[in-house]
């Protein structure tokens, strides 16, 4: 038992012996009446609150817990969260450790913030507008979904735009969406609008 915990009970028991109320008395001490109590209890020496953790028998040794940081850092993981590496190393036939004590070990590293959803904000070079002088020079083109009396059923609007002009220049409807179909349109539409191949 403490010195200072002695001291605590002797000062709470005097108080009491002078007509304080013990709970008052513990008050003023700082401790609760229900741990004075459990203090003057015959055979509880030791206050349970200060025992000594018993450690988990599988706590990972400063081996594992290194080796852990070593295949986090390696170059295929050094950016993924462990959330992926550990599928990624399951996948291997690789179990190092758990996912939750991946994070652990990183945060208490200070090495989990670069691997969160959110990626710090990079410079992205805004890209060149095309700017029109003259007709036929820049084309827009959108597909558009026009619904149909047959639930889930649509036909696909292709509509193309001159950008100067702002004239449609061209547009089909078709059943379905394909590559081959808008690029049948386009090319309807160059010959059209003497649109020359270069």
């Amino acid at each position: 038992m403490s010195h200072e915990r002695i001291k605590i009970m002797n000062l709470v028991t005097k108080a009491r012996n002078t007509g304080a109320r013990q709970s008052t008395a513990c008050d003023a001490m700082g401790i609760s009446a229900k741990t004075f109590q459990r203090w003057v209890k015959p055979g509880h020496q030791q206050d349970g609150r200060l025992d000594p953790r018993h450690h988990a028998n599988n706590k990972l040794t400063e081996l594992e817990y290194q080796h852990v940081i070593r295949v986090a850092n390696k170059p295929e993981y050094a950016d993924l969260s462990p959330s992926k590496i550990v599928p990624l190393l399951a996948d291997k036939g690789e179990y190092i450790a758990s996912e939750s004590t991946f994070y652990r070990i990183l945060k208490s590293e200070k090495q989990l913030q670069h691997r969160l959803k959110s990626k710090p904000v990079k410079s992205v070079n805004k890209p060149q507008a095309l700017k029109a002088t003259a007709p036929n020079q820049i084309y827009s083109w959108d597909i558009t979904y026009l619904p149909t009396q047959v639930l889930g059923l649509f036909f696909y609007l292709y509509m193309v735009m001159d950008i100067d002009s702002r004239k449609i220049v061209g547009w089909q409807v078709y059943e379905m969406g394909s590559s081959a179909l808008a690029a049948d349109l386009m090319t309807d539409i160059c010959q059209r609008e003497g649109v020359k191949p270069d």
